[in-house]
């Protein structure tokens, strides 16, 4: 449970809130969150009962305004994760592993680390971008959120996809 990458951990944050959008609830038992932790490059241990399922969803739930939200309200969430979650950073080689860096207290649940990781990783990443880099996708079908450090080229859609679908639908209402 250390801090990833500082991409990796917005990737993080960004495929937790897309585990539930218009498309069907993807953490859907403590398996399917065990999964989404080792696709994102957490090791084994990893043991998650019914109770850190419902933890980790309420967690989704307090980072998904961050991308909804005007750049205060979505500050005041971050910095509430952070006081309520967020410890000094320190190094830790438990379990034999590299020294890493740690930001979530001692014993954390897996809801607690990404709680703590994830705004600490969003607030580090809106520091140098602004909030204007974290979006939902524009598609009139699509809840999908994502972030786009590239300040040249802004986006509107999650996906090259979204994009596509959102022109030909445009394309046609304005051929009827």
């Amino acid at each position: 449970m250390d801090i990833p990458a500082p991409d990796r951990v917005v990737r993080l944050a960004v495929d937790l809130v897309n585990t539930r959008t218009l498309s069907p609830e993807r953490l859907t038992s403590p398996a399917a969150v065990r999964e989404f932790l080792l696709d994102h490059g957490e090791s084994d241990p990893i043991t998650l009962d019914d109770a850190d399922l419902v933890a980790v969803r309420a967690v989704r739930e307090r980072i998904r305004p961050v991308f909804h939200a005007e750049p205060a309200t979505a500050a005041r969430v971050l910095n509430e994760l952070l006081e309520e979650y967020a410890v000094r950073p320190y190094l830790s080689d438990h379990d034999g592993s590299p020294w890493h860096l740690h930001v979530a207290k001692p014993g954390a649940t897996w809801a607690e680390w990404l709680a703590a990781t994830t705004a600490l990783g969003l607030a580090s990443f809106v520091a140098g971008h602004g909030f204007k880099a974290l979006a939902v996708c524009a598609a009139a079908d699509c809840e999908q959120v994502f972030a786009n450090a590239a300040e040249k080229r802004p986006r509107r859609f999650c996906t090259p996809r979204c994009s596509s679908r959102t022109r030909v639908a445009s394309y046609r209402a304005r051929q009827s």
